[in-house]
């Protein structure tokens, strides 16, 4: 956040606008397909063989159940989302989310992300503040069309 902060005064000293987009990324982890999460890993980044396969088991395989006033559910297979608290989990989800990092950069915007925390923002001049607000709203709307997908 420091590194945003930095970029909106600096901004302002050169007499430009900041503009931040705040996305909410709430449960974020949960909807995290661990399918295309790997494919996504070795496509994309080049894992392959024994890490990946390190991965596959990290991810996969797992249960959850309930424990509530002495009882218990049933355990479920769990398919969806990375482990929360553990130190991959935020790796993992922001690997899975850097399609977002393609998209900001179309439009022309920073990208400042940690894990499910994201932030876009550009700066402008106020007599450009109109354009770069219409710039700002469609990455957000490709954002959303990305997650959707």
């Amino acid at each position: 956040m420091l590194r945003v902060l930095s970029d909106v005064l600096t901004a302002a000293d050169d007499r430009r606008v900041t503009l931040l987009g705040l996305l909410d990324m709430s449960s974020a982890f949960d909807c995290v397909d661990h399918h295309l999460l790997l494919q996504h890993l070795e496509k994309n980044f080049g894992l392959t063989g024994v890490v990946l396969r390190w991965l596959m088991s990290f991810l996969t395989d797992r249960t959850q159940e309930v424990f509530y006033n002495g009882s218990s559910t049933t355990a479920q297979r769990v398919f969806f989302g990375v482990p929360q608290g553990s130190v991959l989990g935020p790796l993992l989800f922001t690997l899975y989310t850097a399609d977002i990092a393609l998209i900001a950069a179309h439009y022309g915007l920073q990208l400042h992300q940690y894990a499910d925390d994201c932030q876009l923002y550009i700066s402008a001049p106020v007599d450009e503040a109109l354009t770069t607000t219409a710039r700002l709203s469609h990455c957000v709307t490709d954002v959303a069309r990305w997650f959707e997908r």
